[in-house]
């Protein structure tokens, strides 16, 4: 099998699509736009699923075999430098304020916030860092394992109870059984129940799911898609029709039954996305040709905008911009021109300097 290593325009275009509604979420353009923007971290997660274990897919196929340190060390170079650099202006804040916090700090500096504080202490978006993280980890040494027991490559007549794509539901149907105990005995935990990474797991594994198909049953992939290409997309709308009526950590159908819907949905964007014909065309003729450019660099600087959005808000407050148009336009330009530069003029000449180091 051949395998492409070039960026893919159209997942650069998701990416940017998640960080806009993240954007939205966190700067108050409208009741709707806050209401709805939390999904943005749902569409990462299962972009960061299809996208990582497509690494470790795409590692096996070339050398037959995956060495989960070198994995670990290439995503840290990723991760870590732009984490811990633009973390400096938060703590920076938080001890201008004189609110420094040693076991906040301590788990914002493990990756360990989400069950520290909650959400991240200094930089409060950072909890979903921290539920890639122990995922990325997870998967680094449990897929070569699963690889050395011939439990991933698809074999025939093999028993579909027990292939890879059935285990992956199975433990994604187990994260629902887990946020409905979660509810169940913790129900006055509700930021905990929203952001631990036992709860969001599964979130993630439906981006494998997507991955292990479009890596090893590709062409299966395409004919299951055009055949059932309506009845997809009808589920995909109806999976997102409730966001507008619950909230995001409040409600318990979004802590439970939520968040699955929230991963079929985006799933099965996500599939659309890698199998249909022409799609950059399509997106081009929907959107034209310069705003799916746009939206698509903005993809490619999405972490970077992550990581320092709430800081450019934060100044945005402290500077007393009112609220309004104002305030809004520069938060968001703003977060999004820093992402930009940061990326360029920094994560890039990391990036190179990791693949001269560990190719």
């Amino acid at each position: 099998m051949e395998i492409k290593n070039n960026r893919l325009r159209e997942l650069d275009f998701l990416r940017g699509i998640a960080i806009v509604l993240v954007l939205v979420r966190h700067i108050p353009f409208s009741s709707f736009t806050t209401s709805i923007g939390w999904v943005g971290v749902d569409l990462f997660f299962v972009l960061s699923g299809f996208l990582v274990s497509g690494l470790l897919f795409k590692e096996y196929i070339k050398s037959g075999s995956i060495q989960p340190v070198r994995f670990l060390i290439r995503r840290g170079f990723k991760i870590y430098p732009l984490y811990y650099l633009f973390y400096i202006p938060y703590l920076l804040m938080k001890i201008g304020d004189g609110r420094f916090y040693w076991k906040g700090f301590a788990g914002d500096m493990l990756f360990m916030q989400n069950f520290v504080t909650s959400w991240g202490w200094a930089y409060p978006a950072s909890w979903s860092l921290a539920v890639e993280e122990h995922f990325y980890f997870a998967l680094a040494f449990l897929l070569p394992m699963a690889f050395s027991k011939n439990m991933v490559l698809p074999k025939a007549n093999q028993n579909k109870l027990f292939s890879f794509p059935a285990i992956i539901l199975m433990l994604c149907v187990c994260g629902l059984l887990i946020r409905l105990v979660g509810n169940v005995f913790f129900p006055a935990s509700q930021v905990r129940l929203f952001t631990n990474t036992q709860y969001r797991y599964d979130s993630l594994l439906a981006g494998v799911f997507v991955s292990w198909h479009y890596y090893f049953k590709r062409d299966a992939m395409v004919v299951f898609f055009n055949k059932y290409k309506p009845f997809l997309y009808i589920v995909a709308v109806a999976c997102l029709c409730w966001l507008p009526f619950y909230d995001a950590v409040g409600s318990l159908f979004s802590r439970t039954v939520g968040f699955s819907l929230l991963y079929i949905s985006f799933g099965i964007v996500l599939t659309a996305f890698l199998v249909a014909p022409n799609i950059n065309k399509s997106l081009n003729s929907i959107f034209t040709k310069p705003v799916v450019n746009a939206i698509s660099k903005v993809g490619v600087c999405s972490y970077s905008v992550y990581l320092i959005h709430t800081f450019i808000i934060n100044l945005c407050e402290r500077w007393q911009l009112p609220a309004g148009y104002l305030f809004n336009l520069t938060g968001f330009l703003g977060s999004i021109a820093a992402g930009i530069v940061i990326t360029y003029a920094i994560e890039k000449n990391i990036l190179r300097y990791r693949d001269r180091r560990f190719q």
